[in-house]
């Protein structure tokens, strides 16, 4: 079985990250207001990026990790710059 992390972005502008075993149905549990909380108010959603885990603990991990990245570095995971990163990674004052 695998164990995703994804990204969601909302309608205004903002990030979601979550994780599952089911992406499919969690996505559509989102979309259709399901869920009350974060992203209720803030539909449509769409879904930019996720990754998948072999264990619920390493998706949980990424979630938890992924949450306290800064909106920069979660927009350069989804456009799959590495180079831009790396850097935000090194360079932890920029909180764009």
């Amino acid at each position: 079985m695998a164990f995703y992390t994804y990204i969601l972005q909302c309608s205004d502008d903002s990030f979601y990250t979550g994780y599952t075993d089911n992406l499919e149905q969690r996505i559509t549990q989102h979309q259709s207001g399901y869920y009350t909380g974060y992203t209720y108010k803030r539909r449509p959603l769409t879904l930019v990026w996720s990754d998948n885990f072999p264990t619920r603990n390493e998706a949980l991990e990424a979630e938890k990790q992924i949450k306290g990245w800064s909106k920069a570095k979660k927009r350069a995971l989804i456009n799959g710059d590495w180079e831009l990163l790396s850097h935000l990674a090194k360079n932890r004052t920029d909180r764009r």
